[in-house]
């Protein structure tokens, strides 16, 4: 080839690689700005990650309520204000199960299909044995599971907060779903337990991205938790429920044997995540916005005496008759919920769609954020104040939330177990301050910036002073 045929041939092939770059730059014109980075697949994806709710802010302040951002290989498109809820909401060109199929492949191995096959029928299934009409079941087994554990806490000490509840609420919620005893009872076990749940919950929302490879410690604890639901799935499946039809995992595993046998231990560990992520967090929050407002501390104190009495040593019995009497305190991990909700909620565009003067491309990953909308002074006065008061315009009494909370998702998918969370929180709430009198020796940290999947953690540690009531 001459030296002429060889620079001819440069030439075009830079000249195509031109065309098609202004191809796609013509054809983003129509969408939201992006924001993409230089490095190809990372995209912008190690600025993104560094703090993802600061990026988000910046993002929104220089490109207005909605913009694109390209990080490991996806698009990922926010939306920060009510503009374009509607869409998230109601379209039926946006997909939630497309959205959450591959995080699901990563984090718990379950396949494609399989996952197809099931989620509408487990989700289902969740929803009638977590609902509305059915979580009455769980009060008795949840008010003595979380006793055990204040018990096995004496009548004082202090401890770190968030230690404090997962100490409560990982044992209490594990024996209630899964199975009594799955949650090891040896000390030295249970503190592996603990280690390799929180490795696992610390990098969720890395592992539903990144190769295995990048991540070996979390990996590691993947493997270390299906291993544990291996051994246990036999038990599980045959152990004998108090005072009602069966566990929930039971039945879940019921249904995914009809389509899988081998992939009981993977939804196992994905319905583990999805019990211990985040009710945890929430009573950390809860109880420490509660202590840091005595005038709130006290109007709760006050009605738990109304209907339990004063004294702390009694192990008293929670029925949903003085769950109801006590609404106050479940208007206080709801506003917990509105100041720490998950970063976004997602749905996958299957077929382009319009928000403002913008389209939105199919394959984009469509981003709603919680943490935003739950700021936004027309639904919430005053967004950055705790004021559980605001919760009495909600229609509880039929299960309704104010308008514009989307902590729990949103549409024909909400989140499955929320009534679920509400009720061990708010069991745990009444226990603690029944039996304790509580100090928080340290300001309640800020939050955690650094993940956008589940509810954001504590920035730094808080400890509690805890006295038995005499």
């Amino acid at each position: 080839m001459g030296i002429m045929e060889l620079f001819s041939s440069l030439v075009i092939a830079v000249l195509g690689s031109c065309v098609l770059f202004l191809y796609f730059r013509l054809k983003n014109l129509r969408g939201p700005p992006c924001i993409q980075g230089w490095i190809p697949w990372f995209g912008a994806g190690f600025e993104f990650g560094k703090a993802p709710l600061e990026f988000i802010e910046k993002a929104r302040i220089k490109y207005g309520p909605i913009f694109t951002v390209f990080a490991m290989g996806n698009r990922m498109t926010f939306v920060t204000e009510e503009e374009g809820i509607d869409v998230f909401l109601k379209s039926k060109h946006v997909d939630f199960e497309l959205a959450v199929q591959n995080p699901v492949y990563h984090t718990a191995q379950i396949p494609k299909n399989v996952f197809f096959k099931l989620h509408e029928r487990l989700y289902v299934l969740m929803k009638g044995k977590m609902g509305t009409f059915s979580i009455h079941q769980f009060i008795g087994q949840l008010t003595e599971e979380i006793h055990e554990q204040l018990e096995d806490l004496g009548t004082h000490g202090t401890m770190d907060l968030d230690n404090f509840v997962r100490h409560l609420l990982y044992p209490a919620t594990v024996n209630t779903l899964f199975k009594k005893g799955l949650f090891l009872t040896d000390e030295r076990k249970i503190k592996e337990f603990y280690q390799h749940f929180k490795t696992y919950d610390d990098s969720f929302e890395y592992g539903s991205q990144l190769p295995e490879w990048l991540l070996r410690n979390w990996s590691k604890s993947k493997r270390w938790l299906l291993a544990l639901f291996e051994k246990n799935i036999e038990e599980m499946k045959a152990q004998e429920s108090a005072g009602h039809s069966g566990t929930l995992v039971q039945a879940i595993l019921d249904t995914v044997e009809m389509e899988s046998c081998q992939h009981s231990p993977n939804y196992g560990l994905l319905i583990l995540w999805a019990s211990l992520a985040n009710a945890p967090l929430i009573a950390f929050w809860t109880l420490g916005f509660v202590l840091s407002h005595p005038d709130i501390h006290r109007t709760v104190l006050e009605g738990i005496a109304s209907v339990f009495g004063t004294a702390g040593k009694d192990k008293m019995k929670v029925s949903d008759g003085d769950l109801k009497k006590l609404l106050f305190i479940k208007w206080c991990v709801l506003e917990a919920i509105r100041l720490r909700a998950p970063g976004v909620v997602t749905r996958k565009v299957v077929k382009p769609v319009k928000i403002l003067s913008h389209t939105v491309p199919s394959g984009d990953l469509l981003m709603l954020s919680p943490f935003w909308l739950h700021r936004n002074p027309k639904y919430f006065p005053e967004p950055d104040s705790f004021k559980p008061e605001r919760w009495k315009e909600a229609n509880l009494d039929k299960n309704a939330f104010l308008d514009g909370f989307v902590a729990f998702g949103s549409g024909k998918f909400q989140c499955p177990g929320r009534w679920f969370a509400l009720l061990e929180i708010q069991i745990c709430i009444i226990l603690v301050l029944y039996k304790y009198d509580c100090t928080l020796l340290d300001p309640l940290p800020k939050q955690s910036c650094l993940h956008l999947v589940g509810v954001p953690q504590p920035e730094g540690k808080c400890r509690i002073e805890y006295k038995q009531r005499t």
